[in-house]
């Protein structure tokens, strides 16, 4: 049996966001695809697992509906669910921006470019490239040469922009993101800000990685994405490395596990070898706490019984 992931977004406006969220609900739960969907008077936001013949079932409805009749789907095979139940959320908005004033995507926003403009613009000296991801999503990849945001979300960006927004007055604002969804927000925004020339990655790193000329050259690392995978390869070719490190031992590392305290939780980049070495958690003080009060996540007690001969 053959599954598949499906990344999909829409900004259009909604009237009756409330029922939409009924209906998708209801739809997901009859073909049994799982996942997370968000709806909003802007759009809806999605991201979905399931057997292929009912991701392409669900494909073939939206299509019918005259709101996402263009709807792009991002679809890659799957060895099963990569998420553990559907949940479907009615939001203010479809990606948390938060700034007031923003202008909807659909009256203004970055122009797109397709995979090969995009790599031949990374070339050029009069570029600035901005991640529109987050700081850990950065560490495990990234393009050459693009500017680390200093935000652990995304509605961190509009002051990170007024601090920094001078400094790209009179060049090429290059931005990109995982699917192309926050792009379609912040490049717009920059836009607002008097920043002249913006321009966004159409389809996202996703896209470009899929692309059959380009093959994801130029990207560094691999991409994070909010599902089982954690992170996919994008660079398809010979360049292909790892660039981020273990934060215990240092070794070339683009995994990202939770500290298995359920008090800390903190997300951190660990190898197989220090996530066995450390039972899973992040530090030993942290290890000892869990213990103590009894707050250990049930995903590294099989870490600790084996340490503990059957203890934990």
């Amino acid at each position: 049996m053959s599954y598949e992931v499906m990344l999909f977004y829409k900004f259009t406006p909604i009237e009756d966001p409330d029922e939409l969220a009924r209906s998708q609900r209801a739809m997901c739960e009859e073909l049994g695809l799982l996942g997370r969907i968000l709806v909003a008077e802007e759009g809806l936001n999605g991201t979905l697992s399931g057997e292929a013949s009912a991701c392409q079932a669900y494909r073939d409805r939206m299509r019918q509906d005259p709101r996402f009749a263009d709807m792009v789907f991002k679809v890659d095979p799957a060895e099963g669910h990569v998420f553990p139940r559907l949940s479907v959320k009615r939001k203010l908005e479809i990606v948390h921006f938060g700034a007031e004033g923003a202008p909807k995507p659909w009256e203004k926003t970055g122009r797109r470019l397709s995979p090969r403009e995009w790599y031949e613009m990374l070339g050029r000296d009069d570029v600035v490239v901005i991640d529109g991801r987050n700081d850990y999503e950065y560490e495990i990849g990234h393009f050459e040469g693009a500017v680390r945001p200093d935000v652990s979300t995304f509605r961190e960006f509009p002051s990170w922009v007024e601090r920094h927004k001078d400094e790209w007055r009179g060049k090429k604002v290059l931005t990109y993101c995982t699917g192309g969804i926050r792009c379609e927000k912040l490049s717009g925004y920059l836009m607002e800000q008097g920043i002249d020339e913006v321009y966004q990655l159409d389809g996202g790193i996703i896209t470009y990685g899929k692309d059959p000329e380009v093959r994801g050259r130029k990207f560094l690392g691999k991409c994070y994405v909010f599902d089982d995978r954690v992170a996919v390869r994008i660079n398809q070719t010979e360049e292909d490395t790892v660039i981020a490190h273990c934060s215990i031992c240092g070794a070339p590392c683009d995994r990202y596990i939770n500290c298995g305290y359920l008090d800390c939780h903190r997300r951190f980049l660990c190898c197989e070898a220090c996530e066995r070495e450390m039972h899973g958690f992040c530090s030993r003080s942290c290890e000892a706490e869990a213990v103590k009060r009894d707050r250990v996540d049930a995903r590294v007690k099989p870490l600790l019984a084996t340490a503990f001969g059957g203890a934990g």
